[in-house]
Parts: structure tokens; C-alpha cells; sequence
């Protein structure tokens, strides 16, 4: 005789076991999930990448400051800007002042001969690894939606982000630890807040899991306080026991709740997180040099230099994804400099850049480049004339960003921009691009990516991109 999921889930016997039986079902694929595809097998084709880091420079990090090499910008660096179009020249939040010549020196680096600021002097030992995008576009010059664009795909809130659809897509890699990881700057969260690593109408299994690593309790509740004696692993048990009861007893009354479904699986990971997670933030089991290797003996750079420490450590642990933020929100204290290249991005550039090419020897060193994708973003570029004396205003126009790792070509350039660095004029990219193509290197075809909601089959392209081939290995 069949006998109904229902019926099965509440004759159970009560306590952690069924929460044990509801995993054991999921995982054995007797709920109706989708098989987790095995990984050079992908979802649509065979996948390159097994994972991803993304490092995300929160505010608009100044193409023309940092990869972007334009000896235009500082042959008429002082003249009034004139791109010789016969438009109106205007700025997002300020009057268009002057030519601004980049104030930093530039050198060429590695065998590919690219040019680099000398305020990335580390990330310039590897750029023979890196596949620059350097005709990146935005539909927008403002953060929050140029922000919710760059990660979900859309200018409005309420979709769910690139992580998200990867652990829809794909699943988790282990079973005692988040599928989808983001690592905020100690100072606060970015723009959009927790919008930009939300699951939108996916199942909230999917969204990103926050961890504070400059907290001395970096994933809140992880342990119980110290004052709290009467928390015992058998208190724990019963109240994992009562849960599951409440839970078996809703379900009863209205099956295929995917709240429910969401709640069992964050009790279920939450009583794993605490025997796996202290394990992976444990830094004092990296080597010495490890940790100066990432910067965490220096003041500018051991934030940002900690977390990308973890993030390695979470990818080696089985998180499939990972975003480590550089920037809060605000007008300070990130890419977003308004008010003073010259003084505002050293700083940016001193606390990453370290760590960022130490990231990269990491991979390679332990073996994980050629399955790691790391990724380097912001939201939109700046300006090549001045806002007041020496700042930078927003620029959807021009942009860049990179790839390094499974599947993507080394040592070269794709796009280009004018000889301002003002708009993007060949090979243009944009974050619907740079999506499907990250998506194509984990084995997923951006267009079959859909789901069914408000009666549209959506997808994390919406209705655009195409796959980079030219950054393509």
C-alpha cells in the first residue's frame, strides 16, 4: 500500500529523529528535489568551476585609478571636458568640473604587459591570472540599484541574488555547512543592506548566511552563553525534539509548506554549524606566514585580509559560494570617493590588495585554482573629469571587473573604453553578461535557469546576456 509523504512525516517517531528522516528523504531524493548534479557533469554542460569567491569593492571603484590605463586623462588633466560627441555633459550628483588626470603612478606588469596602478603593486604580481573586463556597463549611476543589479540581476528589490540561484541551482557541496556565505565589511553592510544577498521568491534556504568575522561571536547563537549553565546537549536534544513535534503536527495541516520545510532544514544545519563552523574560523591553524601573507599583522589590511582568509578556509570546508565585501554604505569609508581620489582610494587599495594577491597564491598554491572561481566587482566606475577639486563622481558608463580560476583565460583583456575611460565603446559588458558567463563556468545554461513567479519564467538574466567566450579557456 503507498503511503502518503504526510502520513509518513507524521507517524514518525518525534523528536531529532524526524528531523534526521526528513534529511535522510531530501538527500536520498524521495521529496521530488531535482538530483544534485555531480560536478564536471554541471547542470546543463560540463562545468569548469566548483565554486566561487567574489570580492565585491562597495561604492564604485575608479576604473581609471586602479586598471584602466588613460595617458589622455593626464595630457589634458586640468582643461574643460570635451568628448567631442556635442552632448550635454552632466554627472550624477555633482557639476561636471575639469579634466582629472589619475594623480598615482602606472607601470606594466607580467608577461601580458598590462598596465596597473602602482596603488594594486600585489594584485600586479598576478595579473598573467586575471581576465579583466575593462567595457563593463551599468543601467544606472546609483548605488542601491546599481548594487541590486550587479547581484540579482534586476534594479529593484525582491529577486533573489547570484548566490542564491547558484544554491538553487546546484545545491550544497556539504551537509554541515551554509551553501552561500557573505562576509560584510566590519563597519556595516553595504548598500540595499541585506537585499543584495537576499532569496527573494526562492526558498529562504537559499539566501546568503551573514557572518560578522570581526565579532568575537562571528555567527550569532553559534554557543550558548556562558551564564546560561542549564543548556545542556540533552536540554538541546529535547528542544530540537519539541521543534520537530510542533513542526510534524504543522505539516499534518498543511503539506508542502516551504516555510516549514525551510525552518526543519535551519535547525538542522544551525545543531551542525556548531560542531563545523569554529573549526573553519579557527585562523590559529594557518601558519604564520599565512597570516602575514594576508595581511593580518597589518592595521589597513587585517579585516579584509581575515576574511578572505575564511572565505579560502569555507571553500575548502564545502561552501559553494562566498562574497567578501570591501566598503559599509554611507559616504565614507569605502570605493565611493566623492571627495578626494588622491586620499580616499590609497586607503581602499592598502586594506585589499594584499590580501586579495595572497588570495590567489592561496588557490594556486593549495591546489584550488583550477575549481575555485574568484571573482573581483563593484557597481558602477567613476568619472574622468572632477567633482569639486579631486574627487570622482558616479559613472554607469565605464566600469570594470575580473575573473580568475576554473575555466577562465589567463593574462587578458576584454572591452575597452574611450580614451576618457567616460563610456564603454567595444566589446561592451554588462552585469547580465558577466552573469551568464560566470554561470556557464559552473555548468549552467543562464536561459534554462528559470522559475515560474507572478507569471513570468524568471531568470537571474532577466530577458539579456551572453556568455564572454573571449575570457574563456
Amino acid at each position: 500500500m503507498m503511503i502518503s509523504r504526510r502520513s509518513l512525516l507524521s507517524t514518525s517517531a518525534a523528536g531529532v529523529g524526524s528531523l534526521a528522516l526528513w534529511h535522510l528523504l531530501g538527500h536520498e531524493q524521495l521529496l521530488g528535489a531535482a538530483p544534485k548534479p555531480e560536478f564536471n557533469g554541471g547542470l546543463h554542460h560540463p562545468a569548469k568551476a566548483k565554486r566561487v569567491i567574489q570580492l565585491f569593492m562597495n561604492g564604485g571603484a575608479s576604473q581609471m585609478d586602479l586598471f584602466d590605463y588613460k595617458p589622455q586623462l593626464q595630457k589634458l588633466h586640468g582643461n574643460k571636458f570635451d568628448p567631442g560627441t556635442n552632448e550635454r555633459v552632466e554627472a550624477a550628483t555633482s557639476a561636471p568640473g575639469n579634466v582629472l588626470g589619475s594623480p598615482f603612478k602606472w607601470q606594466q606588469a607580467g608577461e601580458c604587459g598590462r598596465w596597473i596602478s602602482d596603488q594594486l603593486p600585489h594584485t600586479a604580481k598576478h595579473v598573467d591570472d586575471l581576465a579583466l573586463l575593462l567595457g563593463m556597463q551599468s543601467r544606472t549611476n546609483v548605488h542601491g540599484p546599481a548594487s541590486y543589479l550587479m547581484n540579482t540581476g534586476f534594479l529593484l528589490p525582491g529577486f533573489p541574488s547570484f548566490g542564491a540561484w547558484v544554491s538553487y541551482a546546484l545545491g550544497s557541496l556539504t551537509d554541515n555547512l551554509p551553501t552561500f556565505v557573505v562576509l560584510p565589511d566590519s563597519r556595516g553592510l553595504p548598500y540595499n543592506q541585506r537585499g543584495n544577498f537576499s532569496s527573494g521568491f526562492l526558498s529562504v534556504t537559499h539566501q546568503g548566511t551573514i557572518i560578522n568575522a570581526a565579532a568575537p561571536e562571528p555567527l550569532h547563537g553559534l554557543h550558548a552563553p556562558a551564564s546560561a549553565k542549564f543548556i545542556t546537549p540533552a536540554a538541546e536534544k529535547d528542544g530540537l525534539g519539541l521543534l520537530a513535534g510542533l513542526n510534524r503536527d504543522h505539516l499534518a495541516a498543511s503539506d508542502n509548506d516551504a516555510r516549514l520545510e525551510a525552518r526543519i532544514r535551519s535547525y538542522e544545519l544551525a545543531a551542525k554549524l556548531q560542531l563545523s563552523a569554529p573549526e573553519v574560523f579557527d585562523l590559529s591553524q594557518e601558519s604564520a606566514d599565512t597570516h602575514r601573507a594576508y595581511g593580518l599583522d597589518n592595521p589597513a589590511s587585517a579585516d579584509f585580509g581575515k576574511r578572505c582568509l575564511i572565505a579560502r578556509r569555507m571553500i575548502e570546508a564545502g561552501v559553494r559560494v562566498v562574497q567578501v565585501w570591501s566598503g559599509a554604505n554611507g559616504p565614507t569609508g569605502n570605493w565611493d570617493n566623492h571627495g578626494s581620489i588622491l586620499k580616499e582610494l590609497p586607503p581602499m587599495c592598502q586594506a585589499t590588495d594584499g590580501p586579495t594577491a595572497a588570495l590567489l597564491a592561496d588557490l594556486k598554491q593549495r591546489g584550488l585554482f583550477d575549481d575555485t572561481l574568484l571573482l573581483w566587482n563593484t557597481e558602477f566606475g567613476r568619472m574622468p573629469f572632477s567633482q569639486g577639486s579631486e574627487g570622482r563622481d558616479h559613472n554607469g558608463g565605464a566600469s570594470l571587473g575580473w575573473l580568475a580560476g576554473a575555466g577562465v583565460k589567463r593574462g587578458v583583456a576584454y572591452g575597452e573604453t574611450d580614451e576618457w575611460s567616460w563610456r564603454a565603446v567595444k566589446d561592451i559588458t554588462t552585469n547580465y553578461d558577466f552573469h551568464a558567463t560566470v554561470l556557464h563556468l559552473l555548468g549552467i545554461d543562464h536561459e534554462q535557469l528559470t522559475v515560474r513567479h507572478n507569471g513570468a519564467n524568471r531568470r537571474l538574466t532577466d530577458v539579456h546576456g551572453h556568455v564572454v567566450k573571449d575570457v574563456l579557456a
